[in-house]
């Protein structure tokens, strides 16, 4: 009876790790996002979105408190950026914008008022 029980909790923690390897590496359609969805986002979050044409006036005339954000891998980082942007990767997934709200806390500062530019 317990080579039964035992038997039957092996085949068990197969099926959950089989099923648990397979969910974290299935194939997720990448949704594209519209400017419109930018737009919401940026409204309900709060933030302004500017185009280059503005980005170029705050670079030729920088206020003090402007900080340039990269949001690029760092080997993309490495291959070129703005003079003067930190890297600062973002990946598309909630886990891993989670995994970095401290770091990114960090980055930017407690000062509230600053200007910040994510690119």
């Amino acid at each position: 009876m317990d080579r039964k029980k035992t038997l039957l909790l092996a085949l068990v923690a197969a099926v959950l790790t089989l099923g648990t390897l397979w969910y974290a590496h299935r194939p997720v359609a990448i949704q594209e996002s519209t400017m419109e969805d930018v737009r919401a986002e940026a409204a309900r979050g709060g933030y302004r979105l500017i185009n280059t044409e503005e980005l170029a006036k705050l670079y030729r005339h920088p206020p003090a408190n402007l900080l340039l954000v990269d949001t690029r891998q760092d080997w993309e980082y490495r291959s070129g950026h703005i003079k003067g942007a930190v890297n600062f990767p973002m990946e598309p997934t909630w886990w891993s914008r989670w995994r970095a709200q401290g770091r990114l806390a960090a980055l930017l500062g407690p000062d509230k008022d600053r200007l910040v530019v994510f690119y």
